[in-house]
């Protein structure tokens, strides 16, 4: 009989943590792996709280790589499901959970089944949610032991019917860049504003002005978003603040126009730090290059998904950020998204998704990388 993915699913949902703090996340898969059978096919190594799994061909010339990432959020969950998350203040919000258990079925499926020729290689990731575990992992010595030659990996969807399967060619998420934007000044006594340099009225002048950016700096063919999502400043309704902070993101369908929205913002700066007679501190936080599809290998996955009579659709390239673009940078590959058709949205305290999406998702992986690792 086997393993019960279900289980391990809600397992794992109870137990959400935020990146390069996965350690209970961690010590569960590394437990599930010891369950799997035929262990003699199977090498396993740990990175930070991350761990990748070699299932050994017979004679292989490529590795072939299946990425999942295994983070939660900083959401507080209001599903009310029975097996909600245990850790206050944290939930798998963006399917992380669903993405693990689907990499453990894949395994199970390739070691229950005769040998591949090819070696497979499933990679755990942590820290995609923040601050970003995809470019230090490649950048390991376990990582490199093991490269893959090819990589390719899913997401959930939830605005598409469960278990469908929507790519494209070419570039499916954005680039994107964290924005902290820190504003000092002089503070004072409200009574007093000509002594003092207001950081408040400092702020609203850099948040309207960093909007004109998008309308009027970025090409109208081109997209672009700057979102400031909070804002802090001040102590008291009497009292003039000395210093601002805004937060927020910038997304972006090129790296050159990451680029230019950047230096736009520079340049808004200079001028508020001007005006204002304040300092002005940014940091771009953690940035993500774009998830670009490699032609061929997403023609070959789509052709393969129809032939097996998977439910698939063509989808427009989305502003959402993943650092498992910086895998296809340098290996060739795709991304896919995964229906499970829930309410609640992705990074919503809401999402609840189907899992009937969970053996698909396995049966879709686990059958292409059985017909690419046949293939000498």
């Amino acid at each position: 009989m086997g393993i019960d993915l279900l289980k391990i699913r809600r397992e794992l949902h109870q137990i959400p943590e935020i990146g390069f703090q996965e350690f209970k996340t961690q010590a569960t898969l590394l437990n599930l792996l010891e369950h799997l059978p035929n262990q003699e096919r199977l090498e396993v190594k740990t990175w930070e709280t991350g761990i990748l799994v070699k299932v050994k061909g017979t004679s292989p010339n490529q590795v072939l790589g299946y990425r999942t990432d295994i983070d939660g959020l900083p959401i507080q969950e209001t599903t009310g499901l029975p097996f909600s998350s245990q850790h206050p203040g944290y939930m798998h919000a963006c399917g992380h959970d669903l993405h693990m258990t689907i990499a453990i079925g894949v395994l199970e499926t390739l070691l229950q089944q005769p040998p591949l020729k090819q070696d497979v290689v499933v990679v755990f990731q942590p820290a995609e949610e923040g601050p970003g575990g995809a470019l230090p992992m490649m950048a390991s010595d376990a990582f490199q032991d093991f490269r893959p030659d090819f990589m390719m990996a899913l997401h959930i969807a939830p605005e598409y019917p469960a278990g469908t399967i929507a790519t494209k060619e070419g570039l499916l998420f954005a680039n994107t860049s964290e924005l902290f934007i820190d504003l000092k000044g002089k503070g004072g006594h409200a009574a007093f504003p000509h002594l003092a340099n207001d950081m408040v009225v400092a702020g609203a002048y850099l948040l309207t002005h960093l909007q004109s950016i998008i309308s009027r700096r970025v090409n109208p063919l081109d997209s672009g978003v700057i979102t400031i999502g909070k804002i802090e400043a001040g102590t008291k309704q009497n009292v003039i603040a000395e210093t601002a902070r805004l937060e927020g993101t910038i997304r972006a369908l090129s790296p050159e126009s990451m680029a230019m929205i950047k230096k736009e913002i520079e340049h808004h700066i200079k001028g508020i730090e001007i005006a204002f007679n304040c300092e002005a501190i940014i940091d771009y936080g953690a940035n993500y290059y774009q998830v670009y599809n490699h032609p061929k290998e997403t023609q070959d996955f789509m052709a393969f998904c129809k032939s097996k009579g998977f439910e698939l659709v063509s989808c427009p390239e989305a502003m959402t950020g993943e650092d498992f673009g910086y895998f296809l940078k340098e290996i060739p590959g795709f991304m896919f998204w995964l229906g499970v058709e829930s309410v609640g949205g992705l990074h919503s305290s809401q999402l609840n998704p189907n899992e009937a999406a969970i053996e698909v998702g396995v049966r879709a992986v686990a059958s292409y990388l059985t017909m690419l690792g046949e293939n000498e």
